[in-house]
């Protein structure tokens, strides 16, 4: 039986399952409110449970380490980063950060003994939400953890109930603690991280009353003195805002509600993570390492083509400007752009060497200057893309593909002189230019090189990287590479199907894939979601969506209802499975370039491959905002047909096409 023949059978019975019945999937902790778009756990079913959580703003990032423990309690401990008090020596990881482990509770009293409580439920949507009960006493807790969108504090805000029908003596301590750093260490000397709660007094309260107070954990420097001004209910007012705001934009709708609710939840994880750096804006990776710098991969290439459908500003503000970083080291000899701006754009690291950058470079800023409709940013960007493209045609070796020192994986992995990854990139990022170019309204003969350049890489791709590997007739990783690994799904990414249905095998059907992911190498244990990520999107792109949804499904699941939520990760065992908020940029593109096969080709044009599974009747994005416009993609199945209508709400426009799945249609935005 053919792959393509065997996957359909055996997915559209998944699919239906899953469908029907998600729950089914194992290890389901968390299920998802309908009305209000949270996760909820029911922590009343004595299971013991550990998480940890990454919320950002602007001037903080808060790494919450929580679990339910044996008596039933909540406990949690905060990893707060301060990305802006930059540490010496002001590297990568040069900022102030420190562990809290002050529990607000500690500060409550009723009839002056402390609250025995109990986890009862447990709310994620933008902000952790604990609900706590001390039955006997009739004392119910409502715990909120969230960052402040704009100023370095992570706040808790609690709220007492008194659920009983008698009053009660409740008393509310101040609680206060203190970390003052060497002010030899600092680049603006001595730092503090000062957690205080905001009311202390007694109280009678009355059955059916409640009182609040907020723990508040802020960083300052030390000769500025402390923070002022301070709002917590106004704080989480803005925080619930810019959640909220997201929602509104980019809205996925498919047969999945575990589908839909994480592609909100990495919509989110990949937009609330940028820093106000001195350099500008700046999208951070995060995991208590990754503030105030910029990377060829994590933002060049996986966030920032993403950021144009969103809608917000401030992601494709912060994506322009890591490209303008970028840009500063272009240079007439042709020496590599670093790997990573640095210290809030003052510095940059190269320690990796060349890892592919330029390719990088090429493929998103091509890709982003498209997508945002904006000719006057796309012409600032183009010598960009143009000097990237030319970095890469001069390292092509004998065979005609890209040499580089290394890969994105930074030598964890080998990847010989040349890997298919920086290849496949540069392959792509050409067909990108060429469309800019005549964007741009430059002569057809720029465009015309650029689509030979890639129809001779595309060749030289086959022969150099193509082979077999294991028993299967897919791709060498690189040069002398004998075992499967998990990026030989980037052909597919770029639109190179002539080996699909075995690398899918191989990458699918060999162990190379695990509950978790795929592993980067057979054999080995490490996961990084983002070659996963690419593969379910290169899966989409090839035309096998009845397959690939259910392993979507399966994989949307585990990040976002069992024990580590609600977003995609980084890696394991290193990085102990982080929330980098790349990641989640590369699911939503799972979406956007996989399902709904979404490819600039103009300023305001684009073309549509959808891939909708046979399962599912309709799929539909509301509120697109890319190509400088406002429009929404429905798609319904209509017997053998495709039905797709792109509606325009600014002009009001309606734009039909049927087609047969996995056929291309081509769309103009006025």
């Amino acid at each position: 039986m053919k792959f393509r023949t065997f996957c359909s059978s055996i997915a559209a019975v998944a699919a239906a399952l899953l469908l029907t019945n998600p729950a089914a999937l194992a290890d389901t902790r968390w299920s998802i409110d309908p009305a209000t778009g949270a996760i909820v756990m029911d922590a009343t079913a004595n299971i013991l449970h550990k998480d940890h959580i990454e919320m950002t703003g602007k001037s903080v990032s808060g790494i919450v380490y929580w679990e339910i423990r044996k008596d039933g309690s909540f406990w949690c401990e905060r990893d707060i980063n301060f990305p802006l008090l930059r540490t010496i020596p002001n590297i990568t990881a040069g900022f102030f950060s420190h562990y809290v482990d002050i529990q607000g509770y500690d500060a409550i009293r009723v009839d002056g003994q402390p609250l025995q409580l109990k986890a009862q439920k447990l709310e994620i949507r933008g902000k952790l939400q604990v609900t706590s009960l001390d039955a006997a006493k009739g004392i119910e807790v409502v715990h909120e953890i969230y960052p402040s969108t704009e100023r370095p504090v992570l706040f808790e805000h609690f709220t007492v109930r008194n659920v009983g029908q008698s009053p009660v003596r409740l008393e509310i301590a101040r609680l206060h603690d203190e970390i003052v750093t060497d002010p030899a260490k600092g680049v603006q000397g001595a730092y503090v991280l000062a957690s205080d709660t905001d009311k202390a007094g007694i109280y009678k309260l009355e059955g059916g009353r409640q009182v609040t107070f907020n723990l508040v954990m802020h960083g300052y420097v030390k000769d500025f003195g402390p923070l002022t001004g301070l709002d917590p209910a106004a704080e989480l007012r803005s925080r619930m805002a810019l959640v909220d705001g997201l929602g509104k934009n980019l809205i996925l709708e498919t047969p999945s509600d575990v589908i839909n609710t994480e592609f909100e939840f990495a919509k989110l994880r990949g937009c609330e993570s940028i820093i106000a750096t001195k350099g500008g804006l700046m999208h951070a990776p995060g995991g208590g390492a990754y503030y105030a710098a910029i990377w060829a991969n994590d933002q060049a290439e996986y966030i920032n083509p993403f950021f144009p459908f969103t809608g917000y500003a401030t992601g494709v503000e912060s994506a322009y400007n890591s490209y303008r970083h970028f840009a500063r080291f272009m240079n007439d000899n042709y020496d590599p752009i670093p790997s990573s701006i640095i210290a809030e754009g003052i510095d940059f690291w190269n320690g990796a060497g060349d890892r592919g950058d330029a390719a990088m470079i090429a493929y998103g800023a091509s890709r982003f200057a498209l997508e945002t409709g904006n000719a006057a940013t796309a012409r600032d960007l183009w010598p960009l893309i143009e000097w990237c493209l030319e970095y890469c045609r001069r390292n092509l070796n004998d065979a005609g593909v890209v040499a580089s020192d290394s890969d994105e994986l930074e030598g964890r992995f080998p990847s010989g002189s040349a890997n298919l990854c920086t290849s496949t990139l540069y392959y792509d990022a050409l067909y990108s230019a060429a469309y800019l170019a005549l964007g741009l309204g430059m002569d057809k003969s720029v465009a015309e090189l650029y689509r030979a350049q890639a129809a001779a890489l595309r060749d030289n791709i086959e022969r150099y990287f193509g082979g077999e590997v294991m028993g299967y007739d897919t791709y060498r990783y690189y040069e002398g590479n004998d075992v499967l690994r998990s990026w030989i799904c980037m052909p597919l990414v770029m639109g190179i199907f002539d080996r699909a249905g075995q690398t899918l095998q191989a990458l699918f059907g060999s162990g190379l894939y695990t509950k978790d992911g795929l592993l980067t190498a057979y054999g080995d244990i490490t996961y990084w979601d983002r070659s996963t990520l690419y593969a379910f999107r290169g899966a989409y792109n090839a035309g096998y969506a009845d397959f690939i949804t259910p392993e979507l499904l399966a994989y949307s699941h585990r990040r976002l209802l069992e024990d580590h939520v609600p977003y995609p990760i980084e890696s394991a065992p290193e990085g102990n499975q982080r929330h980098l908020s790349a990641e989640s940029g590369l699911y939503c593109r799972i979406i956007t370039e996989g399902l709904f096969g979404i490819r600039p080709t103009g300023l305001k044009t684009f073309s549509m491959k959808p891939e909708m599974p046979s399962e599912w009747d309709h799929i539909a994005l509301r509120h697109v905002r890319a190509f400088d416009s406002d429009f929404d993609i429905e798609v319904v199945r209509s017997g053998k047909k495709l039905r797709t209508v792109v509606s325009d709400r600014t002009t009001g426009r309606r734009q039909l096409f049927k087609s047969r799945q996995g056929e291309y249609i081509n769309v103009t935005l006025k």
